[in-house]
């Protein structure tokens, strides 16, 4: 099994054509992914990969949503805690931050996740009614 660094992801799916060198490690990552070996990807590089899509490539969020569609259908991926990532990109759909999405996933055992994004994380998961509820600390 060979892990993924945020790098190769970003290179199969952002077409850069800044550069030779970001072409030929396109090509390379495209051979590596579409090679059909086992491969693991961590929860840490879905979210470096989302920032990187958003803050500096400026990609629109249903685009981001399409890749990680599509790395999550990807057969021969593991994916670490998939149910934490399926129900991230699934609340990012929703209008979740994918940070934000990712976190309250990875605290399902909780019974709160405590939080001072009141307007964009914790009033939205109370309105969608997701558990764990989001706190808001006095």
């Amino acid at each position: 099994m060979t892990g993924l660094d945020t790098n190769v992801l970003a290179r199969y799916y952002i077409e850069d054509t800044t550069d030779a060198e970001a072409e030929l490690q396109r090509d390379s990552a495209r051979r590596l992914i579409e090679s059909g070996q086992a491969l693991m990807i961590s929860k840490t590089v879905l979210l470096e990969l989302e920032w990187l899509m958003r803050g500096y490539y400026r990609l629109v969020s249903s685009d981001i949503q399409a890749v990680f569609e599509h790395v999550l259908a990807l057969p021969q991926a593991s994916i670490e805690d998939r149910g934490a990532v399926e129900q991230a990109v699934a609340n990012m759909a929703a209008g979740f931050d994918f940070a934000d999405a990712l976190h309250h996933a990875s605290y399902r055992a909780c019974s709160a996740v405590a939080s001072f994004d009141d307007r964009r994380f914790a009033r939205r998961a109370r309105r969608m009614g997701l558990t764990p509820t989001v706190i808001v600390p006095a």
